[in-house]
Order: structure tokens, then C-alpha cells, then sequence
């Protein structure tokens, strides 16, 4: 198993990336979504006690090569931010699982965690959907 997906976090078909730690969820992006933005230029993230449903837009990753929509990978309420993406979206790039991580979500439903994927699935996920 590589270090590029870390085997704690939950990840979405949408290359976001979800670290349940008891009724909160850290979320942010996977190495591989990283990748294929390319060096992020900005993120834009919502305000804190923003309600998201399961697959909602929360803000957006704007890097050289593109724009792409965060997609929340639970519903519940954003309790805190990384505002420090805001002036260092580099965080994105140079560590996207500990310093890039974008928001902390409290978990609505914990049930909608059974439909992430664990590391071992989303590896599988990407070299079935190579183009």
C-alpha cells in the first residue's frame, strides 16, 4: 500500500478525501486530484455553520490548468475552515492530507460514510478509471 493514499482516510469517486475523527469529518483533496490541477493558485472554502448535503458544492480549487468544484462527502455543518489556504493555497499542493485540508464538517448522518471508499478501494477505483 502507498503513502499517497493514507489508509485512515475515506475517499469519494470525486477525489476528496474524509478523516472521521468521532462526529466530525476533515475533508480536502486526494495526491491524485492534486495532480491533475497542478499548482493551486486559490481556494475558495464557505463560512463556517454552512449547512452541506452529501455530494453539495462547498467552494472550489482554482489552479493553472483549471477550476474544479469541492464536493462535500457528507452532509452536516462546516464547523471550521483552513483559512490559512486563503493566502497559502500552496498547502494544497505540498501536503494535501495534514496542512491542505480545507474543512471540518459535524456529521449529520454517519451512515453516508459506508458509501466512501477505504485506500485499498479508491486505488482500485483510479486504475479502473484510467484513461
Amino acid at each position: 500500500m502507498s503513502d499517497t493514499y493514507p489508509n485512515d482516510l475515506l475517499y469519494t469517486e470525486d477525489h476528496e478525501w474524509a478523516r472521521p475523527e468521532g462526529n466530525l469529518v476533515t475533508v480536502g483533496i486526494s495526491q491524485f486530484a492534486v495532480e491533475q490541477l497542478g499548482d493551486v493558485t486559490q481556494v475558495d472554502l464557505p463560512r463556517e455553520g454552512e449547512v452541506l448535503k452529501q455530494n453539495d458544492a462547498f467552494g472550489s480549487v482554482e489552479s493553472v490548468k483549471a477550476v474544479s468544484d469541492l464536493l462535500s462527502p457528507v452532509s452536516g455543518k462546516v464547523v471550521k475552515v483552513n483559512t490559512t489556504l486563503q493566502d497559502s493555497p500552496e498547502y494544497v499542493n505540498e501536503d494535501p492530507y495534514d496542512g491542505g485540508w480545507m474543512i471540518q464538517i459535524e456529521v449529520a448522518s454517519p451512515g453516508e460514510l459506508k458509501k466512501l471508499m477505504d485506500a485499498t478501494a479508491y486505488e482500485t477505483f483510479l486504475k479502473e478509471n484510467e484513461d
